[in-house]
Parts: C-alpha cells; structure tokens; sequence
C-alpha cells in the first residue's frame, strides 16, 4: 500500500483533490488522494484516504486549521488535522453532502449535493457512475443545506430551490456566504442559474443571475464555482472565463480562461490571485485577478479527478 508523506501545513501551501481513478467499471471511482504543493506549486506530499471510494472534493480549511475533504457519493465527511491525523465525522448523517461554510458564529453549513431520485435518460445513457440513495430511501437526496453546530446537532434545515444540471440530479453543489453572512450564494453546476439563498429569514430569494433560452452562441450557460474575495468581490466561474458579479447581478468583468471546464475557484487571502481548477484536464492555474495574467501552474496529470482545491492561509482565516 502506498504510503502518505503529507508534510506540515505551511502558509501558501496548495491542497488539491486527485482522486486516484483506477475502477473501469466506474469513472468517478477510485482510492481517494489529496496531493499537497507549496506555495511555489511544487509537490510536497501526498495524501491517501482510506475512506473514502469516488472522487474527493470540496477541501476547505476551518478556522482552527483543520482541512476538510468529502466523497458525496460514500457519504463520507474527513478531517485532516495538521499532524496528518485523519478523522471520520460521521455525526453529520449520511447525506450527499459535498462541501461547508463555516459562519461566524461557529455553525457549519453544509451543501447537499444531489436532489430527487432519477438521472434524465439521455444523461444516464452516458454516465459511467452510479448515484446512491441515502441509506434505507429511495432518493438521492434534497437538495438542501443543512445548519449544524462544531458538535454535530442540527440547528436547521434550509429548503434550497435547485436546478438540477445536465443530469437533473444536481442540487447545492457550490456555494458562499455573502461577506454579512446573511445569504447563501450558490448553484447546481453545469445549470443556468446563479442562486440565492435568505439565511436570516429562511426563504429563497430571486436569483443573483439566470440565463434562460435561447442560449446566446458560445460557451453553454453554466455556473460553477464561486468565492467573495476579502473585499467583498464576488468571483463567478462560469467554464471558460471567471465572471466578476456585482450586488445588482451584472457581470461588470470577464477574465478569459484558456479552454473549458474550469470549475473550482479559491481567492487568495490578500485577493491579488485565484487558484482555479479544470476537471477536464486536472490542470490548476494561478491567476492574478487584476491582470488576468497567469502566475503559475499545477498539472495533476489527472483528466476528470480534480474536485478539491484551497490554499492554506493559516489558523483564524
């Protein structure tokens, strides 16, 4: 078996999802990796889980340092302590969850990663991966975000509005909390809309932007990840180009990305670059947000296995 070399988190360090895709029988499964690069983006270590059995994704430090890592598809939620100690939480339940936000108050929210119980049929026929139902159901899931406090009981249960993607079965897959911590920004990736959630009154707000059809001409109208940069300035992915949105909805920017399938997006702590990731590829680019000049790149070497991305910023941030 091979052995892990994770070395001790260094500001700067990048922490990338690379699932290691060795199951022919299915694309999205294999022995779970979390490769760790300086902050010259040279590789430092390696992380192999034990856990987990389809991609990995959604990394994330918490205030106290602590990394963060999901497989949706295992219902599976790690902690990856500084000293390389991994721990299972399973106090959460075992939804589809793919990612967190941690609040102010020391509440986590948690986004649930798939919605309903079917796959649309011309979107099945070419899947070469299987969605589980939650234990002892008939569904893949909600759909919702779910509030927790650090020791897992449930504060409450959001009942986001979702869109569903490509395959129809895509419910809160990315998502960010507004810099007031007051609504909940978010989308199905690979759908239409850009969505918004009042965390403060419990109610779904009209969407920040949505593109209905006709589609214009060129790349297809999707959303993927999205980050508010310590400013306040909310960067959109949108596939082939991050999008800078305003409060109003409107794209004020575009900084062009070379290709298509850019999907993760982390904001650097002083908001001069963003990391962003192709699934498509498995490449990671550093890109200075003013300039749109590209600072420096990662290649995985892992076509379709990237699914986690953040840099380590240190405890508190």
């Amino acid at each position: 078996m091979t052995a892990s070399t994770l070395k001790e988190f260094a500001i700067g360090d990048v922490f990338v999802g690379v699932t290691q895709l060795d199951n022919p029988a299915d694309d999205h499964a294999g022995r779970g990796r979390i490769i760790q690069y300086g902050a010259d983006l040279q590789e430092k270590g390696v992380l192999w889980l034990e856990h987990t059995t389809h991609l990995v994704g959604g990394l994330k430090f918490d205030p106290q340092g602590v990394l963060w890592a999901f497989d949706s598809q295992a219902f599976v939620i790690l902690n990856i302590h500084p000293d390389g100690r991994v721990q299972r939480r399973t106090e959460f339940g075992a939804r589809a969850y793919s990612h967190v936000n941690f609040a102010g108050d020391g509440t986590l929210l948690l986004g649930e990663h798939v919605v309903g119980d079917s796959i649309r049929p011309e979107v099945a026929a070419r899947m070469h991966t299987t969605i589980p139902c939650m234990p002892g159901t008939t569904r893949f899931g909600d759909g919702h975000v779910w509030r927790f406090r650090a020791d897992g009981s449930l504060v409450c249960e959001y009942g986001t509005a979702t869109h569903g993607g490509m395959g129809g079965f895509l419910g809160v897959t990315m998502s960010a909390l507004s810099p007031d911590q007051s609504t909940l920004l978010y989308c199905s990736e690979t759908g239409p809309r850009l969505m918004r959630y009042d965390l403060l009154n419990d109610r779904q707000l009209p969407d920040l932007q949505s593109i209905e059809p006709p589609f214009p001409p060129g790349p297809p109208p999707m959303f993927f990840g999205m980050e508010y940069a310590p400013d306040g300035t909310l960067y959109v992915l949108r596939g082939g180009a991050i999008h800078v949105v305003s409060e109003q909805g409107e794209t004020t920017r575009q900084i062009p990305l070379q290709g298509f399938g850019w999907a993760l997006i982390d904001v650097g702590a002083d908001g001069r670059y963003a990391l962003v990731a192709n699934f498509f590829t498995g490449e990671v680019a550093r890109v200075e947000l003013a300039s749109g000049e590209v600072l420096g790149r990662i290649q995985t070497g892992a076509a379709k296995a990237v699914a986690g991305l953040v840099e380590y910023q240190g405890e508190g941030t």
